[in-house]
């Protein structure tokens, strides 16, 4: 088994907003694996952001940590209080792709000079060595003609572009966890594609550890290798790609897929999880997605679930795993989801 390169042990973020509190992640424990692309999947407000981003001491001013560990290599991250300490991490060790390429790059400066500084300051090199492992990135990120474009700026590249370029900064600083905010969010779907396929070579080129984020369940299908599914500032389910989207165990993992337009049959409504995520100022008691599960039992209301054991590297937060929980009939588009399994494993 692949050690962790990063473990996190029940971890609690909060907020404060306008005199109240905001609990944004509760009680999260997750082990990501030195080598491995893991997708943590959701819709907006599930906490995937929020999460991620304390890797990296990046929540708001007005976010903290407020209990838990964050183990990276040795070093627990939650404990890092100033600027320069997160200095020695960002980027050198755990770099980010953001979603918006617009709001990562510095419209004053060219896009050589952006990776530039990223490679100067990371990877201690100068001069004709620099810019070298300046354009091989370029390079590497399917940019052609890269002496003509590095003296160009962010507007005068289209966004798919942009979005390599936003990649080569990231790469550029040689960390060992790259994480990809919805990277693909703003791009047509041909252009989608085109990045994740990039974002994978990267990844094995350099021998990074990735981490996804997404609300979409088909972005990751190609590249993640393991999936964690967040709600409510909580893990629902964990497994590997494979488990999560053909042996989905949670309601909220049932709701997700069903709602894949992937998914739809020509003619029929898609499916849409009603209700609205839960209000986070609040207590959840129980499930945090009992209040949009047809599937919820009394107990969903009062007791959070704990994690059962699907396999040994898939495991659920339903009561429903529970052997004294009655038997439901799953939704009919996952049915057909793991009978597909079935067939294409004959």
């Amino acid at each position: 088994m692949p050690e962790p390169i990063l473990s996190v042990r029940n971890l609690n973020v909060k907020f404060s907003l306008r005199g109240q509190t905001l609990h944004a992640i509760r009680d999260v424990s997750l082990d990501v694996m030195r080598g491995e692309s893991l997708a943590i999947v959701g819709e907006s407000g599930s906490g995937k952001s929020v999460f991620v981003k304390s890797f990296m001491g990046l929540n708001d001013k007005n976010g903290w940590i407020d209990s838990g560990e964050i183990l990276y290599e040795g070093k627990n991250l939650a404990a890092l209080k100033s600027e320069k300490e997160w200095g020695a991490i960002r980027g050198g060790e755990i770099a980010m792709v953001m979603q918006d390429p617009m709001t990562s790059l510095n419209p004053l400066m060219t896009i050589g000079a952006q990776i530039l500084e990223a490679i100067e300051l990371h990877q201690r090199l100068h001069g004709a060595e620099a810019k070298k492992a300046m354009l091989d990135i370029l390079r590497d990120v399917g940019i052609t003609d890269p002496e003509k474009r590095a003296r160009q700026y962010p507007h005068e590249f289209s966004g798919g572009m942009r979005q390599r370029v936003v990649i080569a900064v990231a790469v550029a600083c040689k960390p060992k966890i790259l994480i990809c905010d919805e990277p693909t969010t703003a791009l047509d779907v041909t252009i989608q594609a085109q990045i994740l396929k990039l974002i994978k070579n990267l990844i094995a080129k350099y021998h990074l550890t990735a981490i996804y984020i997404t609300h979409d369940l088909g972005v990751v299908a190609n590249v993640a290798e393991r999936i964690c599914v967040m709600y409510g500032g909580d893990i629902l389910e964990i497994g590997t790609a494979e488990e999560v989207f053909y042996d989905p165990q949670h309601p909220y993992t049932w709701a997700l897929l069903s709602s894949l337009p992937q998914l739809g049959v020509k003619g029929e409504k898609l499916f849409a999880i009603r209700g609205t995520p839960p209000n986070l100022f609040g207590e959840i008691k129980g499930d945090p997605f009992a209040p949009r599960n047809p599937y919820a039992l009394k107990i969903d209301y009062e007791e959070r679930p704990p994690f059962f054991e699907v396999s040994p590297t898939h495991k659920a937060r339903t009561w429903l795993l529970d052997p004294r929980a009655p038997k439901v009939e799953r939704p009919e588009i996952i049915r057909k989801l793991s009978e597909r399994r079935l067939t294409e494993h004959g």
